[in-house]
């Protein structure tokens, strides 16, 4: 039972200490910490399958329809202006100082009719200009400070560009396939279906103490053209923050799924699946987490200092000693445990394996001369004589006499032929 609670804590430790939100989204970003904007990514996408395996209504409307949507959009888009709005209030809301100055959108929605199910791939794309993100510029005596608090960018509701509803999954099947729509109106797929695309709570709930990070002490001037900059900037690091990996400090990420099942003319189940949230970050300097007012920020300096002497992830490696050390300890604790138990089973069993009381010796070679030796073996004590037993190897060889028969004599002994 101990070692069972044992497994149990430590297996735990690997997959709670992440709270993930419902969905999740792919966020990209490359920062220069003193320049007034920086251009990032942010995809979305969710598969959703809807089974009918007992056929009914929804595999006659849908089993034999192949179609696809796409929308995509600029900042001259009204609808894409409101977009925007709507991103930065939610940025403020979540105590940032920066803001979305720019913004592109691609949406796609591809449905695939089969004989027992119909999958719905959804994607959405968003291409910011983030702006304001440097509160503090650089100086001999103050790093720069990168706001970081933006990561969530996320919408609830409804947004529609060019007619195209893109936010809630429900959507397009209402204006698609309207007969779709109405079997699933008013069931717990519905409400599935209408949960937003745009969810990115998950990278902003994820504190970067918990990200893996990574820098180069060697300069970038190898990868200056990545990130649209010249050799000037040689000699500076280059800090990279990333989630999605499964950790002991993000916890254990995974495909998340959800699945829903109800009845109309007979039973259909929806499945939501999609990938864990994930998000790379790369800055332009040797970063350093810290706290500003309750939102996380960045202090940015051109080179590492002096005395910093890992070459990888902050204190990762250390977390990978300790981690091992506890997985040595609670096997050793296992073994120990193991063992215990084994030898209070034995206990009152007796003598085990051969008596030593029922063995005697036996002597079993002579030296030549006539000399008795020391050696011997030990036999059970029976009716079985040791000569019974005893090793071929120590029967004395007899010499066959020759054959009366023969004819043919020997010759002398030393004959040599001439």
């Amino acid at each position: 039972m101990r070692v069972a609670i044992l497994i149990v804590f430590f297996t735990g430790l690997l997959i709670i200490g992440s709270s993930t939100s419902v969905f999740g989204a792919q966020l990209e970003a490359k920062l220069l910490p003193d320049a007034e904007s920086a251009k990032i990514k942010m995809t979305f996408q969710r598969n959703i399958f809807i089974d009918y395996q007992n056929g009914g209504d929804l595999a006659n409307e849908l089993k034999t329809k192949t179609w696809k949507v796409s929308v995509q959009a600029d900042s001259s888009n009204p609808a894409v202006q409101d977009l925007i709005n709507k991103l930065n209030q939610k940025i403020k809301n979540d105590g940032s100082s920066a803001q979305i100055t720019d913004l592109g959108v691609e949406y796609s929605a591809e449905l695939i009719g089969r004989e027992t199910n119909t999958s719905i791939d959804y994607k959405i794309v968003l291409t910011p200009t983030l702006s304001h993100y440097n509160i503090r510029k650089y100086s001999p005596n103050n790093p720069s400070l990168v706001d970081m608090g933006w990561r969530g960018l996320s919408v609830i509701v409804p947004i529609t560009i060019d007619g195209v509803e893109i936010n809630m999954p429900i959507s397009v099947l209402k204006s698609k396939e309207p007969v779709t729509y109405e079997i699933i109106a008013g069931t717990e797929g519905e409400s599935l279906l209408s949960k937003n695309i745009m969810n990115a709570d998950g990278i902003r709930d994820q504190p970067l103490g918990n990200w893996h990070d990574l820098f180069d002490p060697t300069g970038i001037n190898v990868d200056a053209s990545t990130f649209g900059l010249d050799k000037s900037i040689s000699g500076f690091v280059v800090h990279s923050f990333t989630m999605g990996e499964s950790s002991i400090r993000e916890g254990r990420q995974v495909e998340k799924e959800f699945v829903v099942t109800f009845t109309k003319d007979t039973e259909y189940t929806i499945r939501v699946t999609e990938g864990a949230d994930s998000a790379n970050v790369a800055v332009i300097g040797f970063a350093a987490i810290d706290n500003l007012a309750g939102t996380e920020v960045l202090g940015v300096t051109p080179t590492a200092p002096k005395d910093y002497g890992e070459t990888t992830g902050g204190g990762f490696p250390i977390m990978i000693i300790y981690g091992m050390a506890a997985m040595a300890g609670i096997g050793a604790i296992a073994v120990l445990i193991f063992s215990s138990r084994k030898l209070k089973a034995e206990e009152g069993q007796g003598q085990r394996g051969i008596d030593p009381s029922q063995l005697q010796s036996y002597a079993t070679s002579a030296s030549s001369g006539g000399y008795q030796t020391v050696r011997g073996e030990a036999q059970l004590k029976g009716d079985q004589s040791y000569e019974q037993t005893r090793s071929v190897y120590e029967q004395e060889k007899k010499e066959e006499p020759a054959s009366k028969s023969s004819t043919k004599g020997s010759m002398p002994k030393g004959w040599k032929p001439s």
